[in-house]
């Protein structure tokens, strides 16, 4: 009899070890959440901007024209259309990897199950060998003193308790695992839905080319005719550039005088103080009340004598606050229209007409509906409003060191030195009847350096 009970004991024993060994599931955490909620953003903003195009478009065929504004939103659209499918595509890598994990933890989820069940039979198989209260209670009896037999107590009191515990987890793991096996469910239809989104965006993207070929060609019949224009229109901008320069060269001289005079009037404040300093010292000394040790005289003259601070301009504290705000906001300015896409973009580029024709933009042209309106990127102040050798009027506004320049603007509703708001409306965009387009040209400039716009627009591309 004892013999048995020792056999049993083991058996138990072994039992609650391996039990303990049995690595407990982790919850699985879905790699990528934030990139996969990121690539959700930016697909509802493309969609966004198409939606903006395909209504561009809607106004520009009504009119019947195989124009390059035309032309320009469907290069735009196909850009973005591209992008919307990569964007897709990304989506659905991400996917991939999420259904490779749970498909992972799952397989980890069931096996650890089948060992928790196996384990849990093999102790009910052992408690029904020993399941009688004799039994149990000779177990303990059949202690060699008292600390044992407490032990052995103690031990069946904990056995019972982990039976308990070994059950629910054995629950707990199934309710995990079907909660894993309805997320793949969940995953494999998404992933069905996008590759069905994928394939429809990819036929839309073929109906666009074959459009863009079709005004290409259209407008192929006129190249001499375009070619022409294209050459005034460079013309133009190379004059609106000097004439942005000019302006932006005022406005730095006009500040630098500025800072010239509240220097000289400074200097102008420390001299008469310290001639009048002086003054009261000759009094002083003639008075015979005080007298000027000369080597205090000496220092007064080196005093004197200090060279005058640089005259170089400077930006007030203000205008350094603002510059630092300005600065901390790239990437996070508002557009200057409501709606609108970026139809040109920074520095040079082939023209989307005509092969080998390069074109310089100095900042981004903005492709918009017709009767928008343009709006300040930030706070500043107006400084230069002045006629655009390309058409409309051009407005400037002074951001501490940085500046905005707005181009291809209508009716101007602000006036030079006017403090503005951020998206502030400070005009009316331009219709070209020609290319049939409504945009407007945003430039950035530091000092007298232009900066790429797009690095600086919210969600700009």
């Amino acid at each position: 009899m004892p013999y048995k009970f020792k056999r049993n004991k083991h058996l138990v024993l072994l039992a609650l070890l391996v039990s303990f060994l049995i690595i407990s599931p982790h919850e699985f955490r879905a790699q990528g959440k934030n990139s996969k909620k990121d690539l959700e953003n930016r697909k509802k903003r493309i969609n966004e901007e198409i939606n903006q195009i395909n209504s561009m478009l809607k106004a520009t065929k009504a009119s019947k024209k195989n124009s390059l504004g035309t032309l320009m939103n469907i290069n735009v659209k196909l850009e973005k259309r591209q992008e919307l499918i990569n964007t897709i595509n990304a989506e659905i890598r991400v996917l991939n990897k999420e259904i490779v994990n749970n498909e992972t933890e799952s397989q980890k989820l069931k096996n650890s199950l089948e060992k928790l069940k196996r384990e849990y039979a093999r102790m009910i198989l052992v408690a029904q060998r020993n399941q009688d209260a004799y039994s149990s209670l000779m177990f303990i009896f059949a202690a060699n003193d008292f600390n044992q037999a407490y032990a052995r107590l103690k031990y069946m009191q904990q056995y019972s308790g982990f039976r308990k515990k070994q059950a629910s987890e054995i629950l707990q793991t199934q309710t995990e695992l079907l909660a894993k096996l309805n997320t793949l469910k969940l995953q494999r239809d998404e992933k069905n839905q996008l590759l069905g989104n994928e394939q429809s965006e990819k036929r839309n993207l073929d109906k666009e080319r074959n459009e863009q070929e079709e005004v290409l060609s259209e407008l192929k019949k006129k190249e001499k005719e375009l070619k022409a224009s294209l050459e005034k229109k460079k013309r133009d901008a190379i004059e609106l550039q000097l004439a942005i320069k000019r302006l932006i060269a005022e406005e730095i001289k006009r500040k630098a005088d500025e800072a010239a005079r509240e220097l000289a009037a400074s200097k102008a404040k420390r001299e008469k103080e310290e001639a009048d300093r002086l003054e009261k010292d000759k009094d002083k000394k003639e008075s015979g009340k005080s007298k000027v040790p000369p080597k205090d005289k000496e220092l007064a003259k080196d005093k004197d004598e200090k060279p005058t601070p640089d005259t170089k301009p400077v930006l007030n504290d203000a205008a350094i606050a603002l510059s630092g705000e300005f600065s901390s906001n790239r990437g996070r300015l508002p557009w200057p229209v409501e709606k609108g896409v970026i139809c040109e973009t920074y520095g040079e580029h082939e023209h989307p007409a005509i092969k080998g024709f390069m074109m310089f933009n100095s900042g981004v042209e903005i492709c918009t509906s017709r009767g928008s309106q343009a709006r300040a990127v930030f706070e500043g102040e107006v400084t230069g409003i002045a006629i655009s050798p390309t058409g409309g009027k051009l407005v400037i506004i002074r951001h501490g060191e940085y500046l905005s320049v707005y181009s291809n603007i209508g009716e101007v509703y602000v006036k030079t030195g006017q403090k503005v708001k951020v998206k502030e409306v400070i005009g009316t965009v331009m219709y070209d009847e020609e290319e049939d387009k409504t945009s407007m040209n945003l430039q950035i400039w530091k000092g007298q350096k232009t900066m790429d716009p797009s690095a600086w627009l919210s969600n700009a591309r």
